[in-house]
């Protein structure tokens, strides 16, 4: 094409010339450090959600940076409207992820704001969980957690902030009896996560766990 004679797609972190559809060169994609945790065992996050609420699994792409190359990868999705940046996240999901016999029922994706939703212009985690849905062949639900509060971004907000937010997320349809995968971007505190959990366990006899992009701790 044309434009990428002119504007050739360029790693995020080097600025060497790749393929339209990567992110990063394969020189790159060796530093981002992948956090290979087992989806039904004991790490980190389980443990920090477990200390808020009944937990099921939980899992982590990677380990956040500050200013390394997973916050990179994370903004061009979620600031920078690289939308495809969902897809090649998902796809590195996927190569590491097996689910086997720990499927759940539906996926939820945290929401944003319609206020928020109109300023961005699409919800970063939408591309990932619908990629990860038709992958894995399980249902998502876009609609069913609402954000009730409009806020500045969570990662300008300090710890105790985050922490003071009250009621921030509410259920819009009814739902029991379902193991539901809430999907998020970077679990930091578990502030957000919990809340939601909370929302879908009161609401009957349902079943939660945890996936993030990158894990902050």
């Amino acid at each position: 094409m044309i434009l990428d004679l002119f504007f050739p797609n360029r790693c995020i972190h080097c600025s060497r010339i790749i393929d339209a559809e990567l992110l990063v060169c394969s020189l790159c994609f060796e530093q981002i450090h992948f956090t290979h945790f087992d989806y039904s065992g004991d790490h980190i996050i389980k443990e920090k959600c477990k200390l808020m609420f009944p937990v099921e699994n939980t899992y982590a792409l990677m380990k956040f940076e500050q200013d390394g190359l997973s916050q990179k990868i994370i903004h061009e999705l979620k600031y920078k409207s690289r939308e495809n940046a969902g897809n090649t996240l998902a796809e590195w999901t996927t190569e590491r992820l097996d689910l086997k016999d720990k499927k759940p029922d539906l996926l939820v994706s945290v929401p944003l704001h319609p206020k928020k939703l109109k300023e961005r212009g699409y919800n970063q985690l939408h591309l990932f969980t619908e990629a990860l849905s038709k992958f894995y062949d399980i249902p998502f639900d876009h609609e069913i957690i609402q954000r009730n509060h409009y806020s500045k971004a969570q990662a300008l907000k300090d710890k105790k902030n985050r922490l003071e937010t009250v009621n921030p997320f509410s259920l819009s349809k009814p739902i029991s009896g379902k193991h539901i995968l809430l999907i998020d971007d970077v679990f930091t505190t578990g502030n957000t996560v919990s809340s939601i959990a909370w929302e879908i366990l009161n609401a009957g006899d349902n079943r939660v766990s945890i996936l993030v992009m990158a894990v902050d701790v």
